[in-house]
């Protein structure tokens, strides 16, 4: 596979104590990416890290909602909104980044989800679609074209990333041995793996997408 390094952008997406094993939200595996991660980030002159940055009493939190558990649905604020374990908690030892990542090659650290009433999983947008995190206007005032994904969770934060990318014209590639998946509800990875094949994002090992070297 090549990839013209200039045009193209690496975004590690939330690699956060809370998201790997005995953290609040963990995703099964989710220390394993850190490896890989730190790998492809020091391939690329352009690495960007984002960090899931919520207040207390977020919205995505379960313990918001009376009556609510975490992984229930919430439809009071007019949309479909997952509610999860409080996480990544600004100021947190659980919102840091896992204590083997390494953050010297990022150029940014990108905090996202810090509205106390909005959600937000993709690097570019938040969960209403429209509030931008500024990520778009960044990688265009550094020439990028393309980027390459990888981090926690590959069903929601990747996958959200990649679509949003996707919308606003960027090659999209994933390094798929560099995710993992929460799978919430079964079968949401593999549905999430075939819709995103299908709208033209790459799916890759990290081995291949460093392959040009």
């Amino acid at each position: 596979m090549y990839i013209d390094l200039i045009k193209t952008a690496f975004i590690a997406v939330d690699v956060q104590t809370d998201f790997c094993p005995g953290g609040a939200l963990a995703v099964p595996g989710g220390d394993e990416v850190v490896p890989l991660v730190n790998n492809l980030a020091a391939h690329f002159p352009i690495s960007v890290a984002t960090q899931d940055w919520h207040p207390l009493g977020h919205i995505s939190f379960a313990s918001s909602h009376p009556g609510k558990k975490p992984y229930d649905a919430d439809e009071s604020s007019g949309r479909s909104l997952t509610l999860w374990p409080d996480h990544c908690v600004q100021g947190s030892a659980g919102a840091s980044f896992h204590p083997q990542f390494n953050e010297a090659p990022y150029r940014l650290v990108l905090r996202k989800g810090f509205r106390p009433n909005l959600d937000s999983y993709s690097a570019f947008f938040e969960n209403d679609g429209a509030t931008p995190t500024g990520l778009e206007g960044f990688l265009r005032g550094l020439g990028i074209h393309s980027v390459v994904l990888a981090g926690l969770a590959f069903d929601y934060c990747v996958y959200f990333s990649a679509l949003d990318a996707l919308s606003l014209d960027f090659k999209v590639i994933i390094a798929h041995d560099a995710t993992r998946s929460v799978d919430h509800p079964a079968g949401n990875a593999e549905h999430v793996r075939s819709y995103l094949s299908n709208r033209g994002v790459l799916i890759s090992a990290a081995e291949e997408i460093l392959g040009h070297e």
